[in-house]
C-alpha cells in the first residue's frame, strides 16, 4: 500500500483538497452530462486568464461532412518556427476548448508558437475511434493551411490522441517535427509498474480507468489498434523526436516510460522524466504549487526546443520496462 503523506508535498495536497472540492471522486458514479458540469466548473475555478499579448480566435473547421471547432491563440511575441496542435484531456468524456484554455494561451505566450487547440468528439456520444479521427482531421487542417513545422502536445486523453497522430502521420509529407506528451494513457500493460503501484492514487485510480475505458468502447477490444493504444504499434521507426513527462503518484506513469523505451529500441529520439510526488491532471497546479511549477517550466522548454527543430536530451540507457505489444491492455485516462 502507496503511503502518500511521504510522496506528496502539503502544496499539492491544498491542489488535490480544492480539486476534490469541485470535482469530487465519485464524480464518475454521476450521469454523464452531470460529469460534464462539475466539470467545467471546476476549470472555471482553476482559469488563470490569458497572458498579456495572447489573443484567440475560435472557429470551426469542416472535415468529410463533420464540424470540429479549433481555437487558435497567437502571441504578441510570434516566434514562425513551429505551430502547436494541442489535444486537451479529459478521459474522452469531458473537456473541450474552455478547459485547457488557459493552458493553450500560456504555452502560446511562453514559447512565442501559434497554438490550434482542437474540440474532439467525446464519448459515450461518439465512441472510438471518433475523438482520433477528429484529431487527425485536424492535424491536416493544419498540415494544409500552414507552411511551418507541426508540432504535436496533448495532456491524458490528449496526449494518447497526439500520440496516436503521430504514428499515423509519421509517413505523411507533412509529419510532426515532434511530440510532447504530458501524463499520456497510450495503453500499457496494466498488471504491472504503476499501474499496481498507484492504483488508488489521488485524482486517478484503476477504477477511473476502467470506467472511461468501457465508455470509450462500449466493451469492444481495441488494444491492439495503435489510434486507440499507441504502445501497441508493432512498429515504432519514424516516429518524431519525443518527449514524455509524467506525474509519479499515477497509474498512467509507466506508459512514458514504456514509451520512451519502443521509441529508443527502434532508433528514434524520446525523453522521458517522471515528476516526483505530483498527480494527474497537475496542470491546473502550475500557479500554486512549486513542483507543478517547475514542471510546466520543463514541459515549455521541451516544446520550444522540439519546435525549433533542436534536441538536447541524451539518450538513455534502455532499462528493461519496454512492454511486449502482445501484453498490452489497452485504458484510458481522465483528466
Amino acid at each position: 500500500m502507496t503511503d502518500y503523506n511521504l510522496l506528496i508535498d502539503d502544496e499539492t495536497w491544498a491542489f488535490i483538497e480544492r480539486t476534490n472540492s469541485f470535482y469530487p471522486p465519485e464524480t464518475i458514479d454521476y450521469t454523464i452530462d452531470q460529469q460534464r458540469d462539475v466539470y467545467n466548473r471546476m476549470c472555471r475555478e482553476f482559469f488563470t486568464g490569458y497572458p498579456e499579448g495572447v489573443s484567440a480566435e475560435t472557429k470551426t473547421i469542416t472535415h468529410s461532412g463533420r464540424d470540429i471547432p479549433i481555437r487558435r491563440y497567437r502571441a504578441m511575441r510570434y516566434d514562425s518556427h513551429a505551430v502547436v496542435v494541442y489535444y486537451h484531456g479529459g478521459g474522452f468524456v469531458v473537456g473541450g476548448l474552455e478547459s485547457h484554455d488557459d493552458v493553450c494561451a500560456e504555452i502560446c505566450h511562453r514559447t512565442g508558437f501559434e497554438v490550434v487547440s482542437v474540440d474532439y468528439r467525446l464519448a459515450p456520444e461518439h465512441k472510438h475511434p471518433a475523438a482520433f479521427d477528429d484529431a487527425l482531421a485536424a492535424f491536416e487542417w493544419v498540415a494544409d493551411g500552414y507552411t511551418i513545422p507541426i508540432l504535436l502536445c496533448g495532456d491524458s486523453a490528449g496526449g494518447n490522441l497526439a500520440a496516436a497522430v503521430a504514428h499515423a502521420t509519421r509517413r505523411h509529407t507533412r509529419k510532426p517535427i515532434g511530440q510532447m506528451l504530458i501524463y499520456p494513457g497510450l495503453g500499457g500493460d496494466i498488471t504491472r509498474g504503476s499501474y499496481v503501484r498507484h492504483a488508488d492514487a489521488p485524482m486517478l485510480t484503476m477504477r477511473d480507468l476502467v470506467f472511461y475505458k468501457d465508455i470509450r468502447t462500449a466493451g469492444r477490444d481495441h488494444t491492439r489498434d495503435p489510434s486507440y493504444a499507441p504502445l501497441s504499434d508493432t512498429d515504432f521507426t519514424g516516429l518524431p523526436p519525443t518527449v514524455i513527462i509524467s506525474a509519479e503518484c499515477d497509474p498512467l506513469s509507466s506508459d512514458g516510460e514504456a514509451y520512451r523505451d519502443r521509441i529508443h529500441a527502434a532508433g528514434g529520439k524520446a525523453w522521458w522524466h517522471e515528476e516526483t510526488g505530483l498527480v494527474h491532471g497537475y496542470l491546473r497546479a502550475r500557479h500554486t504549487v512549486a513542483r507543478a511549477r517547475e514542471s510546466f517550466s520543463r514541459i515549455v522548454d521541451a516544446i520550444a526546443m522540439l519546435g525549433r527543430g533542436e534536441w538536447t536530451h541524451a539518450q538513455p540507457a534502455m532499462s528493461g520496462t519496454a512492454r511486449p505489444s502482445s501484453s498490452q491492455a489497452a485504458i484510458h485516462p481522465i483528466d
